[in-house]
């Protein structure tokens, strides 16, 4: 796995990184890079500013026929899922300290999906994780998406 950290603030610079990060990732031998952490440590404190980026991320992905070879996993310290209460504890599924965008190859997703028999139940375990160990100990845990 690689990480790159972007201190970037201008919405131009923060488009660049992504940018540059996915063209190294796409340019490295898969069992170099296999996949790529970037992590936002300015500029996208708001929920909704970071996912104006990674909508426009997506449609970069979308319009250079990448979509095949990229998937995209967000995480954001107050992410919120859509539809879904602003208290469920299943926003920590996709917390984090910082806003990331997790860059990841789609044929090892592929790959390794072969193998499981129900994906779908992978997030659906990791919410009742989360609720087993109850509110208190999960913001003690992750005390950045409280």
């Amino acid at each position: 796995m690689y990480y790159a950290v972007c201190d970037a603030t201008t919405d131009a610079h923060l488009k660049q990184f992504f940018v540059t990060e996915l063209q190294r990732m796409l340019g490295a031998n898969e069992n170099d890079i296999a996949t790529s952490l970037l992590m936002f440590t300015h500029g996208l404190e708001e929920f909704g500013d970071y996912l104006d980026l990674l909508d426009w991320f997506q449609k970069l992905l979308e319009k250079a026929d990448l979509t095949e070879h990229v998937q995209l996993a967000s995480f954001h310290p107050q992410y919120q899922f859509e539809g879904v209460a602003a208290d469920d504890l299943s926003h920590f599924t996709n917390r984090s300290p910082y806003p990331t965008i997790h860059l990841l190859r789609q044929d090892q997703m592929t790959k390794v999906l072969a193998h499981v028999s129900d994906p779908e139940k992978i997030y659906i375990d990791n919410i009742e994780t989360l609720n087993k160990l109850g509110r208190r100990q999960v913001e003690t845990l992750c005390p950045w998406g409280k």
